[in-house]
């Protein structure tokens, strides 16, 4: 293959992206920075956003553009270094670089990239948060990091039904819930759609067809901790193996509150073992971990409770859904994208050091958060708020 017949992929994929719908992380990123890296669960629409991004603004650089992904042939047997060297000689300017972490020395040959030509700005994308930075070349200095997470409730809207609303930051929704719900209900059933987002509205790939989307989960989880994983951390299969067991009898009792010793025993592994395949887990976007504080994060300290990663992986993953669980893990999922959450005591939740949140059904009463400031309930199945009790789908519209 050529640098023409690349040259050739990366025009007709640019051609082939529809820019209608953008997700919420486009308009945050400065694409003016030299070096960008973008992370997220694979599917969640990393490459989408790269094509959009050249298709809206780079349309008449045409020559000094290219998109690749580093996943083909071509550098089986060319380095990216050398692909750069002709790509630069040949007046190119703007380098997209799909699934870097494919490539086997990237760290270090993107760090000398970005030293040698100065002239080039790069943009980098890497499945999940799979040490995106790790390896010889200190890129965390060069690189500025973003992360794309999946859907909101408010995205899914949009690209689901073309129904289109802001995002709304956290003191809004908490000081206005009432008329802010009301300019919702006015043009949508919220909990009929939010009962649908949560079965099949975090991944994009949705709009391709319903029947096939848990189907296709299964696949990126399989193919997250068989290829992804592998590919960044020193891992066996036997390793992987103990993971996708881990995940399984997790998806079946989230929100865990580990148990260390047991749970170590019946995947056969040490409990140092057991703590690091929840933190990897984690960082393929596969799970959330809880932790009372900030001090709590190390991957050498047990989390408080354990959560799947989003709502839409209990359907894929287990045919005991517990409603319960999915109403936190949804909670814990959106706000997690702009706000520090930890364990709470005597709720559910602490948001940003300020907010305490207890999550339930409509019937859910104030009694644990009395007495305590700035303490809310988020509650299932109402459309209205009543007091400090506020729907739970509204915090759908944060991002």
């Amino acid at each position: 293959m050529t640098l023409e017949k690349l040259f050739q992929f990366s025009n007709t994929r640019i051609q082939r992206v529809s820019t209608k719908f953008l997700r919420y992380l486009y308009h945050q990123i400065n694409w003016s920075n030299r070096l960008i890296a973008i992370t997220g669960a694979r599917g969640v629409g990393k490459t989408t956003l790269l094509l959009q991004y050249i298709k809206l603004n780079l349309k008449e650089f045409k020559q000094e553009v290219i998109f690749v992904n580093l996943d083909d042939l071509y550098f089986a047997k060319n380095t990216l270094i050398n692909f750069v060297e002709d790509f630069v000689k040949r007046g190119g300017k703007y380098l997209f670089l799909d699934e870097v972490h494919k490539y086997q020395q990237w760290s270090q040959e993107i760090k000398n990239i970005y030293d040698y030509f100065p002239e080039l700005k790069i943009v980098i994308t890497g499945s999940s948060n799979l040490n995106i930075f790790k390896g010889q070349a200190d890129l965390s200095r060069r690189a500025i990091h973003y992360h794309l997470q999946g859907l909101s409730l408010r995205e899914y809207l949009a690209l689901g039904y073309d129904i289109h609303f802001p995002a709304y930051p956290l003191s809004q929704l908490l000081q206005d819930p009432g008329i802010i719900a009301e300019q919702i209900i006015s043009q949508v059933k919220p909990i009929k759609v939010f009962e649908s987002y949560l079965k099949h509205g975090y991944y994009p790939f949705f709009i391709e067809g319903l029947p096939e989307y848990t189907i296709r989960i299964r696949q990126i989880v399989n193919h997250l901790l068989e290829v992804d994983l592998p590919s960044i951390q020193p891992v066996e299969m036997m390793a992987v193996n103990k993971m996708k067991k881990l995940l399984a009898i997790l998806a079946e009792v989230v929100p865990y509150k580990p148990n260390v010793s047991k749970l170590s025993e019946q995947i056969e592994v040490s409990r140092e073992t057991l703590i690091k395949y929840m933190y990897l887990l984690a960082k393929a976007d596969l799970l959330l971990l809880l932790h009372s504080d900030t001090k709590g994060t190390s991957s050498l300290n047990k989390p408080e409770k354990v959560y799947l990663e989003n709502g839409n992986l209990f359907y894929a993953l287990t045919a005991n859904v517990n409603t319960g669980a999915l109403r936190e893990t949804f909670f814990y999922n959106q706000f997690k994208q702009a706000h520090n959450v930890f364990y709470s005591k005597k709720g559910d939740f602490v948001v940003d050091d300020i907010y305490t949140f207890e999550i339930g059904g409509k019937g859910k009463s104030s009694k644990q958060i009395a007495s305590i400031e700035q303490a809310f309930i988020a509650a299932d199945n109402i459309e209205y708020p009543y007091h400090n009790k506020i729907p739970l789908w509204l915090f759908g519209f944060l991002y």
